[in-house]
């Protein structure tokens, strides 16, 4: 069967359709259990249908080091991690490039353990059919890494259900589970997204607002800081906004490039990703509004580092701000500024994040003299500047990575790219910023 077309509107409707098929699961004995994010707007509707208790199993896909959209497995709660040892065979990826991309994606998966469950246990599935949903199946890692997790947890009947997957996804997955759910198993299938008319990703706040909605309860919206300062920096006042989420596991700075602002809504929909992730931002401009037509202070980047170098010092100041580690994320020329500024600051820069940056524009010496870990992210078709990226990575000696976005040009335009560079950055900032990310554990199989 060849299938065109949407097939649901969004996650909710998706959602209504696959509780229709699983009426026969009715009864007290019945627990739902959602993979965030995207699987916990599905799950709600199956959890009010089948009039059982709402529960989360988070997992992290492991996603190829310069193709992250592609999974070479997936890790869970209680330790467990699965491997596609195809997709990390003909993808050419090392041990060590595992454990960097498992070491970041541990941190946010702890970290939204803990955001979406607070002090509350996992429900418990001791003897109980577990219905495991999510939004899609593609590869099936993060489903068979979600089955292995229930079933250690004592579920005494798994049951797998999503409302898309590929035709032969009960090959692949039949093994984990008893029982197998699906609305639809269009063929060709290349990715989930394909089949819903609206895919936007689903944000922490609204997975907290549905888990509180099943309990019976009202969600919490914790109390943050945001507000706009002036910020004194080399002789000029620079305007920005900052934002603290509560217990903030680091802070952010955002250079901004050529042509932006505080005000860009690229870089405002990067720092809501971190702000999401527990992590406060400060969106500044490097120049005044009078300096801003100027194309060589644009383009100065001894000038830009030097303010940003500044700014940075200055939330030593901020009370909300004062003890939390330091990260720059730099987009166009603000990449070639966030790593001036690393260069000078030493140590007092954990890590940072180019996004479609000049990272070149810094100059061979003070790329050299970085020591924070550095992640270049750019378009898949932006070409050129993916060249001058590989040459700035050439002269660092720092850790680095080259993430390439397939289908985004310059400016992260096109459906979905933007959300892909802001998690990269979110991912790397999280690996980073805190005192002690953890570690990579061994695998339990």
């Amino acid at each position: 069967m060849h299938v065109t077309g949407t097939n649901f509107t969004d996650r909710t409707d998706a959602g209504r359709r696959l509780a229709a098929r699983l009426g026969h699961l009715r009864g007290p004995g019945t627990v739902v259990v959602a993979l965030p994010r995207g699987g916990v707007p599905v799950a709600a509707e199956v959890a009010a249908a089948l009039g059982a208790p709402l529960d989360i199993c988070v997992i992290r896909k492991l996603g190829v080091p310069y193709q992250p959209e592609l999974g070479m497995g997936a890790i869970g709660e209680d330790g467990v991690r699965v491997l596609n040892d195809q997709v990390m065979r003909v993808a050419g990826v090392g041990a060590g490039q595992l454990a960097e991309v498992e070491r970041a994606e541990r941190a946010e998966l702890e970290r939204r353990a803990r955001r979406y469950r607070g002090d509350r246990p996992p429900a418990d599935l001791r003897g109980r059919t577990v219905v495991v949903v999510d939004d899609g199946v593609a590869t099936g890692s993060t489903a068979r890494a979600a089955c292995r997790i229930v079933k250690a947890r004592g579920a005494a009947r798994v049951v797998l259900a999503v409302p898309v997957a590929p035709r032969d996804w009960t090959d692949r997955l039949s093994d984990v589970a008893d029982e197998l759910v699906c609305v639809s198993t269009p063929s060709p299938f290349f990715a989930i997204g394909e089949f819903y008319r609206d895919f936007s990703q689903t944000g922490d706040d609204e997975v907290l607002r549905l888990l509180a909605a099943a309990r019976g309860e009202q969600p919490h919206a914790p109390a943050e800081v945001d507000r706009e300062l002036t910020v004194p920096a080399a002789g000029v006042l620079l305007a920005g906004r900052l934002t603290v989420p509560v217990r903030a596991a680091g802070v952010v700075v955002f250079a901004h490039g050529s042509g932006s602002s505080r005000h860009s809504p690229r870089n405002r929909h990067v720092a809501a990703h971190l702000n999401r992730a527990g992590l406060a931002t400060l969106l500044f401009d490097l120049l005044t509004e009078a300096e801003e037509p100027d194309r060589r202070k644009v383009f100065d980047v001894d000038l830009l580092g030097t303010r940003l170098t500044a700014v940075a010092g200055r939330l030593a100041d901020q009370e909300e701000t004062r003890d939390l580690p330091l990260g720059l994320f730099g987009a166009s020329t603000g990449a070639a500024a966030a790593l001036w500024t690393a260069a000078r600051m030493g140590e007092g820069v954990r890590a940072v994040v180019s996004r479609g940056g000049r990272p070149d524009l810094a100059g061979p010496e003070r790329l050299a003299a970085v020591t924070a870990p550095t992640l270049l992210v750019v378009g898949g078709r932006d070409t050129v500047v993916i060249e001058l990226n590989r040459q700035a990575q050439s002269r660092l000696r720092c850790e680095s990575v080259l993430a390439v976005v397939p289908h985004a040009g310059h400016l992260f335009e096109e459906p979905g790219t933007l959300d892909q560079a802001a998690e990269l950055a979110r991912d790397w900032f999280l690996g980073r910023l805190p005192a002690d990310p953890p570690g990579p554990p061994g695998d339990p199989a």
